[in-house]
């Protein structure tokens, strides 16, 4: 198979539009020799990745939207939400949990069209406009409800959507970082929309009649349309895909990394949308269920405040004492998925960082002393590197196509969703203010999760060793290896 074949079968089906031909007789175990030395290589993968990264920082100002826009209802219900709607019963958790049916149904569908697409920025972008304008409108609680439930289908293709093309741009022992450089757009979220909450309700609770939570919805959704339409140009495309912000030289090894980085691994003869491939893979299910657990241990982030609020302070206070604990998060998955690609391990990565978790849940179970009960709230958020680095175990385990990756990271992800809105009500307000029960289930939840990735480990190893020895036998090179 040639260079230009191989590349593109394992790249995905977009066709490049510049003039490369000299590409096709490139020597892909030699890329030194192709850019005049080491030296020149390297300085132009050092260019490439500059510019990759300033885009994945773009890519982060959104996901920060993202969260804001998402979250924003539990820093209103501090703010007179439910009184101003009317709201009884469990019609709270109903609304976080509205927006998380809509992430199951588009997130598949979602991956396999954008895979397809020549600029997926532009589909993305017009998304992240839609649920911009979704989240300024506003009405009646039955009106909310069917906003949240619209809103979960527009920003359900942005997640899945940017892992696949980030999985496409960065090597394996690249990509954990670059996720969590992305990824830290949740933390980095939940810690300005507490900061950013507590500003808007004392400067603008009842201008021009409105309440402070409305004008919240309103200035959030507004910004998120106006970063979208510069998405337009600052989200990056496929590698396969002319990129007027690359050179000549930086689209080539862009390419020829990726093909490298695969080395090994013979590209599968999959359908065009890989749906099939990746549905008819136990793994692919065993990874759905394993996230999904995990999902329903995280469940505490969407209901942060209102667990913050148990500490006994003013609701302004309330919200800023939010704030240090996704920083912190943030800081650790830096440092933890920095420390993951370096070593190229994720299992006990990710288990450390459970692990993390369940110390906070389990003090948040044993007392009502304020000082603990804060230290329980600070240690919960850390175990969200765990989702960062589960993800890219995922990309990193399904090196055959893009196609049956794009799927299998949307449908692992879609089943998130599906964790979600069960999750949602494992806070009832009648369970707390100790909420032990709402723990205990977090912390099952998290041991499942646990004890599903190592399974999965010892598959791998598995796997790793069955190649060692027929490589062995035949007298072959060393090739691909999967990271367990």
């Amino acid at each position: 198979m040639s260079p230009r074949a191989s590349a593109d079968r394992l790249l995905g089906n977009v066709e490049i539009h510049t003039n490369v031909e000299h590409y096709a007789s490139t020597d892909i175990d030699n890329l030194d020799a192709v850019f005049g030395g080491p030296d020149k290589r390297r300085e132009v993968e050092k260019k490439l990745l500059l510019k990759l990264d300033l885009r994945v920082l773009f890519l982060v100002l959104i996901f920060v939207m993202n969260q804001l826009d998402r979250d924003n209802l539990a820093a209103a219900r501090l703010q007179g939400l439910e009184e101003d709607l009317h709201m009884t019963g469990q019609q709270f958790n109903t609304l976080i949990s509205i927006t998380y049916a809509g992430f199951i149904f588009t997130q598949v569908p979602s991956n396999i069209l954008l895979n397809q697409l020549r600029r997926p920025s532009i589909y993305l972008s017009y998304c992240i406009i839609l649920w911009g304008v979704l989240c300024i409108s506003i009405g009646d609680y039955h009106v909310v409800l069917l906003l949240r439930f619209f809103l979960g289908f527009t920003e359900a293709v942005y997640y899945p959507g940017v892992l696949l093309i980030l999985s496409t741009w960065y090597k394996r022992d690249e990509l954990g970082l670059r996720l969590s450089y992305f990824s830290c757009g949740s933390s980095l979220g939940r810690a300005l929309g507490s900061f950013i909450a507590s500003g808007i309700f004392a400067a603008m609770d009842g201008k021009f009649g409105y309440a402070g939570w409305r004008w919240l919805f309103l200035i959030e959704g507004t910004l998120t349309c106006v970063i979208a339409v510069a998405g337009i140009y600052l989200i990056p495309d496929f590698p396969t895909t002319s990129a007027a912000w690359l050179t000549h030289d930086e689209q080539i090894l862009a390419r020829q990394r990726m093909v490298k980085d695969l080395c090994g691994v013979e590209p599968k003869r999959v359908q065009q949308s890989g749906l099939v491939e990746a549905l008819t893979d136990w793994t692919v299910w065993w990874l759905a269920i394993a996230k999904s657990s995990a999902t329903v241990g995280q469940s505490f982030g969407n209901f942060f405040p209102t667990l913050a609020a148990t500490l006994g302070y003013k609701p302004s206070i309330t919200l800023l004492l939010c704030t240090p604990a996704w920083l912190m998060g943030m800081v650790m998955s830096f440092y933890v998925s920095q420390h993951s690609d370096t070593t190229r391990e994720r299992f006990w990565h990710i288990t450390s960082a459970l692990c993390v978790g369940i110390v906070g849940f389990a003090l948040g179970i044993s007392t009502m002393n304020t000082a603990v009960r804060y230290l329980s709230l600070l240690l919960m958020p850390q175990s969200y590197v765990a989702y960062i680095i589960f993800f890219a175990w995922v990309s990193n385990s399904i090196p055959e196509s893009s196609s049956k990756r794009g799927v299998a990271l949307a449908f692992i992800n879609a089943c998130t969703g599906v964790a979600n809105v069960g999750a949602s009500y494992l806070w009832p307000a009648s369970w707390g203010p100790s909420y032990s029960r709402s723990y205990v289930s977090c912390i099952l939840a998290y041991s499942l999760c646990i004890l599903m990735a190592w399974v999965y480990r010892l598959h791998l190893i598995r796997l790793n060793n069955k190649a060692e020895m027929n490589e062995r036998a035949l007298g072959l090179p060393r090739g691909f290896r999967y990271i367990t």
